[in-house]
């Protein structure tokens, strides 16, 4: 019988009336990966904090190894031999990646540092996670692939029998994330019981054994992930049946957008347009140059070169002001830095750029904002639904729902929605709740959308018409039944050597 490295029963934990946590059983035997999914604010995050000891739970046992614990310490989790990597790495860049691994357990001799024997230890584990940075590297210096294997070198100097992985691919390219899965069957082989937290169901397809599912606090599905389809690990997370995604046959009204020979930093020329409640999609790897094209259309960028029309007014932001003012909102990929107010609470996000439009002798009008946050929470199905709760409180999810309703509720009709990696770090759920809102957007308001997204189930799911980027020009064009993510995949990874060197000023930072 395979000895399991983590058994957790029964456990809960409570926020004040709030239930994070009710009952929940999880078991990793040795050499399993266990994928945990669920929404966010489904209980993951609360469940990891237990293990880790930054949270006491209020019932239940977490047993490491064979030893129960019905409450753990940072410093006890540690010495029981589990090892949590967050999202948000630990490391320190300014210090080497010996440094790094022996961090808080340094070996001296003689009363001093002992870098020799800690570099040559190093460098086995390094060897063992099959990195390829050297231990004397500094972290700083290492891509973020490299950084991800020193954390996990770092948890095996450390002797963890359990290993938590928290989104660890949602910064990495494709390759590091390949290279990544790589590490994580190898350390299954090694006898390591790995939990595995991710939103991206291709990862619990490749590497995952077993999988749970909490939903509101509980375990509501538990099973072999081999046997399993796509489409019911969806509705597990969701809790209700779903639909396949099928080939759009919407026939897109007169053109909304018309873009023209537009040129930028980074990218160009570019023309597309796009037809009233029409949904196309620009797919690219990174730094193709999705991102600039909708930033300079919204204003945030100064075009070059190029004409841009409305419902076939020509406009021509140079700041977003003038974007709204043309009818053109964008929802940015990066919510907590570029769109949300943390600390104000869920209606002022939404409505504050709207006041004007419900004030009364040059006072707000709170109760018209209520009905219309109200209305809105509904339609876009925001858990909670309360206006003062700081929209730091709401999970990743929620918090685009926030933006995205900033433009789609009573009192604003943008002609043209731009969407930047609209579900990033979005549950699966949540996920399918904002396609919805979108696609009603489209078809009811006559909304022309226009979205950039690097994951093709997305761009199948969401899109009538997909236009792929590379070296910032539109090289191809997908829609109908020869938009499938294989063809998406093909397309992208072979845009040809035109593309490749159509642009002269390369694009950086953004994708």
């Amino acid at each position: 019988m395979t000895p399991v490295n983590l058994r957790i029963r029964g456990l809960s934990k409570s926020f004040g009336g709030v239930r994070a946590l009710d009952g929940v059983d999880l078991t990793v035997p040795m050499g399993q990966v266990h994928a945990l999914l669920g929404h966010n604010g489904a209980g993951k995050s609360t469940l990891i904090k237990c293990l880790g000891g930054a949270l006491t739970p209020d019932a239940g046992t977490i047993e490491i190894g064979g030893t129960p614990h019905t409450r753990l310490t940072p410093r006890a989790s540690i010495d029981a031999g589990v090892a949590i990597i967050f999202q948000s790495l630990s490391v320190v860049d300014t210090l080497t990646v010996t440094e790094n691994i022996f961090l808080g357990q340094e070996w001296t001799r003689y009363g001093r540092i002992d870098r020799r024997a800690q570099e040559e230890v190093a460098a086995g584990l390094l060897e063992r996670v099959a990195a390829t940075c050297s231990p004397r590297q500094r972290v700083g210096e290492l891509p973020m692939g490299q950084r991800q294997l020193v954390e996990i070198a770092k948890a095996l100097s450390r002797s963890a029998s359990v290993l938590v992985l928290d989104e660890p691919t949602a910064a990495l390219s494709t390759a590091e994330s390949d290279a990544l899965a790589e590490r994580v069957e190898d350390l299954r082989t090694q006898g390591l019981a790995i939990v595995y937290v991710t939103h991206l169901l291709a990862e619990v397809e490749r590497l995952a054994d077993e999988v749970t599912v909490l939903r509101d606090g509980r375990v509501t599905h538990h099973s072999a992930v081999a046997g399993k389809t796509r489409r019911e690990l969806v509705e597990a997370i969701a809790g209700r049946p779903t639909e396949e995604p099928s080939a759009s046959t919407r026939v897109p009204g007169p053109p909304r957008l018309t873009v023209d020979a537009l040129r930028g930093p980074g990218f160009g020329p570019v023309s597309l347009t796009v037809g009233e409640g029409e949904r196309v999609a620009l797919f690219g790897l990174t730094g193709s140059g999705r991102t600039r094209i909708l930033e300079t259309l919204y204003g945030r960028r100064r075009a070059a070169d190029g004409t841009v029309r409305v419902g076939g007014r020509p406009v021509a932001p140079v700041r977003p002001a003038d974007a709204l003012g043309a009818g053109i909102a964008l929802v940015p990929a990066d919510r907590r830095r570029q769109a949300l107010f943390p600390v104000l609470g869920a209606q002022d996000n939404v409505l504050l750029p709207s006041v004007r439009n419900f004030a009364r002798l040059g006072a707000r009008s709170l109760a018209a904002e209520r009905r219309v946050f109200t209305a809105l929470a509904e339609a876009v199905a925001l858990r909670p639904a309360r206006p003062r709760l700081p929209a730091a409180a709401f999970s990743g999810g929620n918090q685009q729902k926030l933006v995205l309703g900033r433009w789609i509720n009573d009192a604003r009709h943008p002609d043209v929605l731009l969407l930047d990696e609209p579900t990033q770090g979005v549950d699966v759920g949540a996920r399918q709740e904002i396609y919805h809102v979108v696609s009603s957007l489209a078809a009811e308001r006559g909304t022309a959308v226009l979205f950039a997204s690097s994951d093709p189930e997305e761009v199948v799911a969401l899109a009538d018409r997909c236009l792929i980027v590379a070296a910032g020009r539109v090289v191809n064009e997908l829609s109908g039944t020869g938009l499938t993510e294989q063809a998406l995949l093909s397309a992208v990874h072979h845009a040809g050597p035109r593309a490749a060197t159509a642009v002269t000023e390369p694009a950086e930072g953004t994708p």
